[in-house]
């Protein structure tokens, strides 16, 4: 545990990881071109992005089950393949109908490979530094983003779309050799126990991880936090920069990279405030919710157009949601045994992108029915006006506070469990900041 062999695990893992990430977000920094390379509405373009999450997030509890069964190992790599397919598809993809199918494949591939991470991560190491790497999983996997806001957009605008998706490709085909070289899915002489030996008994550890109330607190945590961030990386975010606020595509695709700054030095600081604080874990996540709401409430009601600096602040705020919300994993992780951590991890998984795909899917529709109504009443036709998006992306509010009572619900009866099991008492978060002071003060 712990070892040089789990480190250089951990490394060809997080690679894969961040090659998934860029192939995950690639169409939205392609926003504008596939818009020209295929001449259709908005609805229809945000399938693009949206059937690659359904597809993602319908297969998380499926490829969990599967990463307690077979092991991460095959998964990776299986999904490492599909995803160069996918791409590959997209980069001669003739129509639009061509395209969904490649990204179908890229959601299928993508989804083996961060549930299986995790699992591997939780099998190779132990201690208080688990959560601070699953921090760094996130973080440094969100760098793939990097790789398609500056050199995909570069080779993309310079080179077209079909070189730039199959040079995208080619870097999944180096995660696909390392996977199969490097990765074991667990240390010899492991004692976290053999895997299910029925499909039955998979179903059966899978019910029971559903209903700990951890694991639903997980699933919320990650559905609240994640799901702002996604959006506006993934699909809406580039035209919304581009055609409502007028900023130049290049320079829209690189303040992308706040976003993953802003992850990358915030998610070592969850880290350490999720292990040093376990009992205090919803507040951090509620936090968090609570900031963007506020920050995007800012945006969407401001006079004209947004200035660049509160632009920038927005970034940076959604890109803190993204290590934000793998505190629902640590959720799992303490609430499930390691041999069914898997599906724990898989239903987790699912919360962010569900809520990601519904807001994408309603944001594109939304932004349809408002030009279709400003052109029947004689006004121009400007699919991604600046008013346009102000209501479009309102629906986060309520995507958003569904989950928030929901995730308040689930921290309830997680909290009576702990009191009941273990005798553990959390006072609500104003009580333990006035006990702390007043201890303080003596």
């Amino acid at each position: 545990m712990n070892s040089r062999r789990s480190w250089l695990i951990f490394a060809v893992g997080v690679f894969a990881y961040l090659v998934a990430v860029m192939q995950r977000t690639t169409i939205g920094v392609a926003g504008v071109a596939a818009t020209d390379r295929f001449h259709v509405s908005a609805s229809v373009l945000s399938t693009l992005a949206v059937v690659q999450l359904i597809v993602y997030a319908a297969m998380q509890i499926p490829v969990g089950v599967l990463i307690d069964r077979v092991g991460s190992r095959w998964l990776m790599a299986v999904g490492t393949a599909l995803m160069v397919v996918g791409q590959v598809t997209v980069a001669i993809a003739p129509s639009i109908g061509i395209a969904i199918l490649g990204r179908v494949l890229v959601g299928a591939g993508d989804a083996t490979v961060f549930t299986s991470l995790m699992r591997l991560t939780n099998s190779w190491f132990r201690g208080r530094i688990v959560p601070q790497l699953s921090q760094w999983i996130g973080n440094i996997g969100q760098l793939g983003q990097v790789l398609s806001a500056i050199p995909f957009a570069i080779i993309l605008h310079q080179s077209g779309w079909t070189t730039a998706f199959l040079t995208a490709a080619s870097l999944s085909v180096i995660a696909f050799v390392g996977i199969v070289i490097v990765i074991t899915d667990r240390p010899v002489g492991s004692t976290e126990g053999p895997r299910p030996a029925t499909w039955g008994e998979s179903m059966r550890q899978l019910r029971i991880s559903l209903a700990r109330p951890g694991t639903q607190l997980g699933f919320w945590s990650h559905f609240v936090t994640q799901s702002s961030g996604t959006v506006f990386s993934l699909m809406w975010g580039l035209p919304f920069m581009v055609f409502a606020l007028g900023i130049d595509p290049a320079e829209a695709a690189g303040l992308l990279i706040v976003a993953v700054v802003a992850g990358l030095v915030s998610g070592p600081v969850l880290g350490l405030l999720t292990a040093r604080f376990p009992l205090r874990r919803s507040n951090l996540v509620l936090g968090i919710v609570a900031v963007m709401g506020v920050t995007w409430a800012v945006v969407l009601l401001w006079p004209g157009i947004p200035p660049l600096w509160m632009l920038i602040v927005l970034l940076v705020v959604i890109g803190v949601g993204g290590p934000g919300s793998l505190i629902g994993f640590d959720f799992a992780r303490t609430s499930n045994p390691l041999h069914s951590l898997g599906s724990a991890n898989g239903i987790v998984n699912v919360g962010g992108f569900l809520a990601s795909f519904v807001m994408m899917l309603l944001i594109g529709i939304a932004l349809d029915a408002e030009n279709s109504l400003r052109v029947a009443s004689g006004g121009a036709n400007d699919l991604y006006a600046l008013d346009s998006f102000r209501w479009a992306f309102a629906v986060q509010y309520v995507i958003v506070g569904i989950g928030v009572g929901f995730l308040v619900r689930a921290r309830r009866r997680t909290r009576r469990l702990l009191s009941e099991d273990e005798g553990i008492e959390v006072a609500p978060l104003w009580v333990a900041l006035s006990e702390a002071w007043r201890m303080r003060g003596r």
